[in-house]
């Protein structure tokens, strides 16, 4: 395949040996290079990371730790934290929200003037402090909160499943108008505005059904008219829940009601038809708003691109795209990234590679996420040399692989057993900034024990707990089975004390199934003609008047059953294979045994 995108001066080795030599973003030498040859055998357990995670500011959990301090003490909390200087970021409510239930509530007054009491709500709320939420609130001495405050608190209820202690929030807050005020930018009456808080946290957390019969209450009652934004949320709820017919039957109330849809409107109904694979439909929305007046924007027009390359209508979506500036819209990276992903996921490699050579010319530079689609189809389709090569060429070009560009590439490279390469690979990514996750470290090991490099495989095992991962019961299993075949029984009851040492699930893949002997195989196939026999059966005869007749006139229930029972124990099938026969043959399914093979 002759793909200029991916093709260098060489072949992939000389990828290869740029990761070796140590070589930067852009080709340039880094200060301190990776060793230009590296033995298999010299992987040795890495250092345990920091367990902050990169993408958290360094100092966010100190500042978090001293806001809790300050908290802690009963002295002037709210002066001492304006006089700290530490300002409310989110990135330190991770933090903080592990330390909410050592806090005495006196402090959560002082946390509120200070972070705010929409956020104050949503930590507490997230710890399951309901009650100290509500007394927050509610306090008598502060002024109401404003409405957005109790969002957090519904929503979080919604979020759990807990849909009827939401809907209770709302009624309080509808009978007592007093203890809440509005928010300054609130274009809607307070009934309807009270009405939407609600109707959005429902939605979002996945309720649209109880969302669609409070609308319904409110309006009926003559308490809260719906308007654009209510029908929007209720729209979005429907069209993330794949009801379309729900969808359709909203649209058609709202403009019976007489609202007016907007743009969001019109791009969470095209977003409705595109998710069930409805794009031309979508695409004459576009024309009906055009006639409305309502201006189209990325939002309306992307999804509608993106049904119609995952269909593979490629033709179809560059009619659409020759049809932007009529809509007065202009193509961005989403855009493209759809169609690549279109042509990846239909193994056109050259209708991708013209996607990027397009975008480029107007000016739109490709993302990690554009390379990435073109590594997910080398990844499944296990082509070591094009995925090496585009990955060289974008490094070389000056763009930034991403965790996920390395994780394709590093299972690429693992499902070729290419053992050396990906230990450089994982070299490469820590050098760009990226710690190996679970899924990285999982396919290392199970890598190094397809190779038989069972001492290496067991030292990333234990290296994943020091970096705060627990492997997959899966991992554990494999190698616990190599282990013992081996005879290693110090490196067996090391690795069992490990997986001991924290919780973890005991499941294993539908698909996962030990190698079993002939005598295993054979139960099995018994097993499933039984089962196959009892479904003639019951196909057969589906009027109980015949199953009745399938018993000898002078034979009682309970002899069917121990005579039947007799010969399902000459079948060796197990006790519960056993008992289930039993059952049904004590109900008179089956004939005599001349009669009915099992």
């Amino acid at each position: 395949m002759a793909l200029s995108i991916f093709v260098r001066s060489g072949p992939y080795t000389a990828a290869v040996k740029r990761i070796r030599a140590g070589h930067g973003r852009g080709g340039q030498p880094r200060e301190q290079s990776l060793p230009r040859h590296t033995s298999e055998n010299e992987m040795q357990p890495r250092p345990a990371a920091a367990p902050l995670a990169a993408s958290v500011p360094p100092d966010a959990s100190a500042a978090a730790a001293a806001v809790v301090s300050i908290l802690s003490d009963a002295e002037d909390p709210e002066d001492r934290l304006r006089a700290s200087g530490i300002s409310p970021d989110p990135a330190l409510f991770p933090h903080l929200r592990r330390s909410l239930t050592a806090l005495p509530e006196s402090a959560f007054p002082a946390l509120a003037r200070w972070a705010g009491a929409a956020s104050a709500v949503s930590l507490l709320a997230s710890r399951g402090l309901f009650a100290a939420s509500w007394r927050l609130l509610l306090s008598p001495a502060s002024p109401p909160p404003p409405l957005s405050a109790f969002a957090p608190l519904v929503r979080r209820y919604a979020r759990l499943g807990r849909a009827p202690a939401a809907l209770r929030a709302f009624h309080f807050l509808r009978r007592h108008p007093d203890r809440y005020t509005l928010d300054d930018d609130a274009a809607s009456p307070a009934a309807t505005s009270l009405l939407n808080m609600a109707v959005g946290a429902l939605c979002k957390e996945g309720h649209p059904r109880v969302a669609a019969r409070l609308v319904e209450r409110c309006r009926r009652e003559g308490e809260a008219a719906p308007d654009e934004r209510t029908y929007n949320m209720l729209l979005d709820g429907w069209s993330g829940a794949r009801r379309l017919d729900k969808v359709r039957k909203l649209w058609l109330e709202m403009r019976q009601a007489g609202v007016r849809p907007t743009v969001v409107s019109y791009g969470t109904l095209i977003k409705a038809l595109c998710l069930m694979q409805q794009p031309d439909q979508a695409a004459c929305l576009l024309d009906e708003m055009r006639e409305e007046g309502i201006e189209a924007n990325l939002l309306t027009c992307n999804p509608i691109v993106n049904a119609l390359a995952h269909a593979g209508r490629f033709r179809d979506a560059y009619k659409l795209l020759e049809k932007f500036p009529l809509y007065g819209v202009t193509p961005n990276i989403s855009t493209f990234n759809s169609l690549v992903l279109g042509y990846c996921k239909y193994g056109d490699l050259a209708g991708a590679s013209g996607v990027l050579k397009a975008m480029m010319g107007r000016g739109i530079l490709p993302t990690a996420k554009t390379y990435n689609y073109f590594f997910i189809f080398f990844a499944k389709t296990g082509n070591v040399e094009l995925g090496m090569n585009l990955y060289s060429k974008m490094v070389n070009n000056g763009y930034a692989p991403d965790q996920i560009t390395y994780n394709l590439l590093i299972k690429l490279l693992s499902e070729a057993n290419r053992v050396e390469l990906v230990v450089q690979m994982i070299k490469e990514m820590k050098a760009s900034g990226f710690e190996s996750d679970l899924a990285t470290s999982t396919m290392l090991v199970h890598l190094l024990c397809r190779t038989h490099r069972f001492e290496e495989a067991c030292a990333e095992f234990e290296d994943m707990f020091r970096r705060g991962l627990v492997p997959q019961y899966i991992t554990y299993r494999m190698l616990m089975k190599e282990l013992k075949r081996l005879g290693s029984v110090e490196l067996v009851d090391k690795l069992t004390d490990l997986m001991r040492s924290v919780p973890h699930s005991t499941k294993l893949p539908g698909s996962y199934r030990e190698k079993e002997g002939d005598d295993a195989k054979a139960k099995r196939k018994l097993i499933l003609e039984k089962a196959q026999a009892v479904s003639n059966v019951l196909k057969e005869c589906k009027d109980p008047k015949e199953l009745h007749k399938l018993k000898d006139d002078e034979e009682t229930d309970v002899q069917v059953a121990d005579r039947f029972d007799c010969m399902i124990g000459d079948l060796e099938v197990d006790h519960l294979s056993k008992s289930y026969f039993t059952w049904l043959i004590a109900l008179g399914i089956f004939k005599k045994k001349e009669e009915t093979k099992l």
